[in-house]
């Protein structure tokens, strides 16, 4: 996909508010677009930025999976499931140590993860 492809589908997305697959184009061709961000559409720049920023800064998103086993944890802190919240921690213990993820949990989850020890209080 030449370049002038790529800025138009990133401007039709953001139009469109397909914002995930406008995401994940910018994602996957950052180098390219610093070189031509002039471009893009108001929004579409502005998009750019942030995930330039948010790259910049460290942030990286969880994946489908870590999205799956949040959701998971969220449902059974609900129902407050704690035999099932505990085996779906046995594991995954990796993914409360990531900051980011923890900002995915729902306040169930965080005050039940607070009192089993499996989290810190922010």
């Amino acid at each position: 996909m030449s370049i002038v492809e790529l800025i138009n589908n990133i401007n039709k997305k953001v139009e469109e508010l397909d914002l995930v697959t406008a995401r994940k184009l910018i994602e996957e061709n950052i180098e390219p677009l610093k070189e031509n961000r002039t471009k893009l559409k108001k929004n579409a720049r502005e998009l750019f930025e942030f995930i330039t920023q948010a790259m910049d800064s460290g942030y990286k998103s969880p994946t489908k999976q870590e999205l799956f086993i949040i959701s998971a944890i969220n449902s059974q802190a609900t129902k407050f499931d704690l035999r099932g919240l505990k085996q779906t921690i046995k594991g995954n213990e990796h993914l409360l140590l990531n900051k980011v993820a923890r900002e995915f949990l729902n306040s169930d989850a965080k005050v039940l993860l607070e009192g089993m020890g499996a989290i810190t209080k922010e």
